[in-house]
């Protein structure tokens, strides 16, 4: 592997602005508890889908949106989740999801 495989994403987007909170992102949350075996990956990124709509963290959103399709979900299973949550976490939160969905996907095609 080359030295730019080795960098993950928030060390593309922050560099060394933040090397703790970096640390922690890459070490802790995508290392350690993305790579637990009590759930799936797949099952960890609709979590954390749906989590991320809820709070309304859509800066966070698009990339998950993404990450979730690497770990099997399809885009109209992600839109479903959308729309479910809809009715749970209120309109405005699904509306604002939807779009950011829909930009990540057409940007992908």
């Amino acid at each position: 592997m080359d030295k730019e495989e080795k960098i993950s994403a928030a060390q593309k987007m922050l560099g060394d602005f933040a090397p703790k909170l970096l640390g922690y992102t890459d070490n802790i949350l995508f290392g350690d508890l993305w790579e637990g075996k009590e759930l799936s990956r797949r099952e960890r990124s609709l979590i954390t889908v749906a989590a991320l709509v809820a709070g309304e963290h859509s800066g966070q959103l698009k990339f998950h949106l993404n990450y979730a399709k690497e770990h099997g979900l399809t885009e109209e299973e992600l839109k479903e989740v959308i729309t479910h949550l809809a009715f749970y976490t209120g309109w405005p939160k699904a509306m604002t999801a939807i779009m950011i969905a829909k930009e990540a996907f057409e940007n992908e095609k």
